[in-house]
């Protein structure tokens, strides 16, 4: 009897270690995923100066539009990397504004026609691309982490070593999330 006490016990132990492991490995990957999203957040920030500079020279009279980016670009480069809400919004007020720029842009063609604004508006396209593929990636791990902490009977060896939740990197403005209207008439 004592020794299938002892098999139980350590069945029961052996498991708890899988789950443990399994849960710092999903723990893992959402902060390689974070890290991924946070290196190409600063690679657009870092292409953003170019950009206004590009601009300015032929728009200095938009310095309102203009103003707005740097305060955005400021405001989400001061949130914390840690606070995955506050940073997706801050870097949705920072789409917003350099979509607000590239609506000014349009009204001016010598602008358009600026190799250099055209070159940091295509590296831009692509960071941005490549910013939906990386929170995707990221979603998915937080997903998968939080499904490991809410469920049974997972959730018993989360609790007791303090595994929590993670917030997903979301678009918060429903505006954002809405398909574009593309018309080609009048």
């Amino acid at each position: 009897m004592d020794l299938i006490a002892i098999v139980v016990i350590a069945a029961i132990g052996l498991y708890a270690i899988i789950i443990y492991n399994a849960l710092v490995k999903a723990r893992q990957m959402v902060r390689e995923a974070w890290s991924g999203i946070d290196v190409q957040l600063k690679r657009r920030a870092d292409l953003i100066p170019n950009l206004l500079e590009t601009v300015k020279g032929y728009a200095a009279h938009e310095k309102d539009t203009l103003s707005e980016v740097i305060e955005m670009r400021t405001r989400a480069q001061g949130v914390p990397s840690d606070d995955v809400a506050a940073r997706a919004e801050a870097e949705g007020m920072l789409t917003r504004a350099l979509g607000k720029l590239f609506a000014v842009a349009e009204d001016y063609p010598d602008l358009k026609a600026n190799e250099n604004f055209r070159d940091l508006q295509n590296s831009l396209e692509k960071l941005e691309s490549e910013i939906q593929m990386s929170r995707r990636y990221y979603n998915g791990a937080a997903r998968d982490l939080n499904v490991r902490v809410e469920s049974f009977p997972s959730n018993l060896v989360a609790n007791t070593f303090k595994f929590e939740q993670v917030d997903y990197f979301e678009v918060e403005n429903e505006a954002d999330r809405a398909v574009p209207k593309v018309s080609f008439g009048d």
